[in-house]
């Protein structure tokens, strides 16, 4: 058994000011937030920055969460396109490069990363504790598709979850590459 289950129910929980439902969802994106964060630590620039031909780096990914956790949040949940001036400020890089691949984000610290991730989190918390249920099972019309915030809820728990695999997989390349 893990040593960190011991004596701990195994339940979900609720973030503190969402309404239940919602709060049940929000707090699998915080677990997932968590995991990923305990999987980075102690990770030096060079390690952030490693990038195998074709491959995106750890810092590349790590700014493409929060810039598309931003995204879903904006233009589907509060379908806006304006972003508050500290979320663009942080989120200054397009999502994408001229071939479509995610702009590579380099030279930063993991505090600096870290800093993103926790600042654009508390954005999506703040939303999401003023939310009713029914706004969160609300259909959002937009030009491609259509969805609710209970869904984009679920797609960034599962965008995030994916992306730590891949951060774990490029980690052990660099430890190899050293």
């Amino acid at each position: 058994m893990r040593e960190d289950w011991d004596n701990k129910p195994l339940a979900i929980e609720v973030v503190e000011g969402c309404e239940p439902e919602i709060g049940r969802l929000v707090w699998l994106l915080e677990v997932a937030r968590e995991r990923l964060k305990e999987k980075l630590m102690g990770l030096e620039r060079a390690v952030l920055d490693y990038q195998l031909p074709n491959e995106n780096s750890i810092g590349t990914l790590l700014y493409h969460i929060a810039d598309i956790e931003m995204s879903w949040l904006y233009e589907e949940v509060v379908q806006t396109d304006v972003l508050p001036p500290e979320v663009a400020e942080m989120l200054c890089f397009e999502t994408r490069d001229e071939n479509g691949r995610l702009t590579v984000v380099s030279g930063r610290s993991l505090d600096e990363h870290l800093h993103v991730l926790d600042r654009t989190r508390h954005y999506l918390l703040e939303v999401f504790r003023q939310m009713d249920l029914a706004d969160f099972r609300r259909l959002r019309h937009l030009e491609m598709y259509s969805c609710t915030p209970e869904w984009v809820l679920h797609h960034l728990i599962q965008h995030e979850t994916e992306h730590r695999g891949q951060i774990m997989t490029i980690c052990t390349q660099a430890e190899q590459a050293q």
